[in-house]
């Protein structure tokens, strides 16, 4: 089936269309937009036979006119629409080589994602319009582990069999485990020899099988194991085999998002895919997204550039009927291998080996004794304890001292600082409760914290809530949470906070029935509505239970469920049921995202920083950096750095753990 946006204009007269184009150009100034239309409705095939038209029938070359009436980025795109796709790329890689630096970026994009055929038509492109040696050029202009890569990807040599060994893909997977994580140093020759030669068909399986022995993903690792060029241009060899579609489309967001247009990259890509699988790029574009490839490009560009961009897109598919088959069998795809993988939890803090309560309890006193607080020396205690040794120095303190440890800290303390040290002195659970309190009570209700915690704590961390609640506030949170909100997020609130969520393994009879009954929109009973489906399945199930369920739904209707909840719930309940679903799917990617949040754009929201670090530390921190680092291309640990300052950005970077 054929996916590109450009289609082959039917009833296409060579001469007739040179003629159009030449009465376009002549005389004084030139008409844009009549030469836009004609040149995006041809394919490459027609645009070529145009210019051989223009030569015969004027004598001059159309691509030089072009140049000479069109200017700026819409002359770059024009022109580079009249090349064949070969000269196209051989083009763009001799302008990423030449002068002074090089555009390793284009070089990568190129080369990771070009089949077999169209890296050999390339090498013979370059040979014909610059009587020059590619491979020979590429090696004189990069080097290292890079360059070795980039000349076994220009051999246009990956092996293109469907027939995939089950033993080779387990061999494979075993020596990129040995050749990275398993090993002191990296074997790279071993990461270029398997991604550089192995059929697409078998990388992804070798992918899925490193998820289930290494317990992260392949991409994870290389982040980990390599570095600079080499590093990018693994990650996009790696991204291109699992999905071309999904590659380019980030790369176009890239191109967009934030301050400036990359126009050079948007150029490129939209040009080059426009015959091969723009449709797809689209899909997943908007699936990943939330907002359709042609909307951003009409957002982020202007005049005839923009015009014939969009042209090139194709359609917007924020106002068609929105289906994604592809991009859905991508997403199911990741949450099959998600549930086999075994990833262990772990946090960043852990009990420290050697410990003295009552040494611990001396120092904390020094550093506060006397004039002036040595905020380091309490830092380093208190971030390297487990809450359980907190615990216990609070009694040593009382016990040595006479004096309540909590109350000198809060005299001691001010700030950021103070906020952190105290959160870490209280029981995980008394921590969520105040929390909780601080949420409901006084003017306004912070909506976003009851949601954050009463959607991504287990039963245990519940009803430990509730106990604690009960004691610190002689109130039952139920009540707290009832008096406060109302209507179905108020439901949604009560039946999460009895800590009831089942336990159990999935059903798979049930899960396809929940689903059901999650994607039936128009159910004729009325008598429930689609929030309290929602609520009787989401708050109630197990996790490995809704797990299977969204996937029943994906297949049901080709959406995620969260497209679903998006498009027909809105304000707190909508938000709730979100926070429910992606912690499902993903607690600790659930976390990152919200670190991020708390830390991107203009000025820091601490509250949330400080809180997500102090209730994760012992929980699955070490999880979310990664997350973080997948998602973000950024450490948390630098984040924190850039963002942060002081004893504050200690205390945090000491809860943070490794640079990753």
């Amino acid at each position: 089936v054929y996916r590109g946006s450009v289609k082959e204009f039917p009833g296409f007269d060579a001469s007739q269309d040179a003629e159009a184009l030449y009465n376009a150009m002549k005389g004084f100034g030139s008409d844009k937009e009549a030469i836009l239309d004609l040149i995006t409705s041809r394919n490459n095939k027609q645009r070529v036979e145009i210019c051989q038209a223009y030569k015969s029938q004027y004598g001059k070359d159309l691509i030089a006119d072009l140049k000479y009436e069109l200017t700026g980025k819409f002359e770059r795109l024009i022109v580079s629409l009249m090349r064949p796709p070969p000269y196209s790329d051989a083009k763009e890689i001799k302008d990423a080589i030449a002068g002074v630096g090089t555009d390793e970026k284009c070089l990568i994009e190129i080369l990771a994602s070009r089949t077999n055929q169209e890296i050999h038509d390339l090498v013979a492109a370059y040979k014909d319009a610059y009587e020059r040696d590619l491979e020979a050029d590429i090696v004189g202009d990069t080097s290292g582990h890079f360059k070795k890569m980039l000349v076994v990807l220009l051999q246009g040599a990956r092996e293109e069999d469907d027939v995939v060994s089950e033993d080779l893909v387990e061999q494979d997977a075993k020596d990129l485990l040995e050749a990275g994580e398993l090993k002191w140093g990296t074997d790279e020759a071993q990461f270029i020899y398997i991604l550089g030669r192995r059929s697409k068909q078998h990388l992804r399986l070798v992918f899925d099988e490193y998820l289930k022995i290494s317990g992260k993903p392949i991409e994870r690792s290389i982040r980990g194991e390599l570095s600079g060029d080499f590093e990018k241009l693994m990650l996009a060899v790696v991204k291109c085999i699992r999905s071309t579609a999904e590659y380019f489309a980030e790369r176009l967001y890239k191109a967009m998002k934030g301050m400036g247009t990359r126009d050079n990259t948007l150029i490129r890509i939209m040009v080059s895919r426009s015959e091969i699988d723009m449709l797809d790029i689209r899909e997943v574009f908007r699936t990943k997204y939330e907002k359709s490839l042609y909307n951003m490009i009409k957002e982020d560009t202007s005049g005839e550039y923009k015009k014939a961009l969009l042209k090139l897109c194709g359609g917007d598919d924020d106002a068609a009927g929105e289906f994604f088959p592809e991009a859905a069998q991508v997403a199911y795809r990741m949450w099959e291998l998600s549930a086999v993988a075994k990833v262990e939890l772990r946090g960043t803090v852990q009990p420290t080996g050697s410990f003295n309560d009552d040494g611990d309890a001396q120092v904390l006193r020094k550093a506060m004794k006397g004039l002036g607080t040595d905020e380091g020396a309490v830092i380093e205690v208190l971030t390297q304890r487990s809450n359980a040794q907190r615990q216990q120095i609070l009694k040593a303190y009382k016990a040595h001292y006479g004096r309540d440890l909590m109350a000198d800290l809060k005299s001691e303390l001010s700030g950021s600082l103070a906020k952190l040290i105290l959160g870490l002195m209280l029981t995980p659970a008394q921590y969520d409760a105040k929390q909780l309190r601080k949420a409901v009570e006084g003017a306004g209700t912070d909506e976003s914290v009851l949601i954050e915690i009463m959607a991504t704590r287990n039963n245990q961390e519940i009803k430990a809530i509730n106990e604690a609640y009960q004691e610190a506030y002689n109130k039952q949170l139920e009540d707290d949470l009832s008096s406060d909100t109302s209507g179905h997020f108020k439901r949604i609130l009560v039946s999460l906070a009895l800590g009831n969520r089942d336990e159990g393994p999935e059903n798979l009879t049930q899960a396809h029935e929940d689903a059901k009954k999650l994607a039936d929109v128009s159910s004729n009973d009325s008598s429930d509505s689609l929030e309290t489906r929602f609520l009787s399945i989401l708050c109630t199930r197990s996790y490995p239970h809704l797990r299977r369920v969204f996937q029943e739904f994906i297949k049901l209707t080709n959406h995620d469920v969260e497209h679903a909840i998006r498009k027909r719930m809105s304000g707190d309940v909508r938000d709730a049921f979100l926070a429910i679903v992606r912690s499902v799917k993903n607690k600790p990617a659930f976390f990152a995202d919200k670190l991020y949040k708390s830390m991107k754009g203009a000025g820091t929201d601490e509250r949330t920083l400080t809180r997500i670090m102090i209730s994760r530390s012992e929980i699955d921190l070490f999880n979310i950096r990664g997350e973080f680092m997948d998602l973000f291309d950024k450490s948390l640990h630098r984040m924190i750095e850039k963002d942060t300052s002081g004893d504050y950005r200690t205390a945090l970077l000491a809860l943070c753990g490794g640079e990753d």
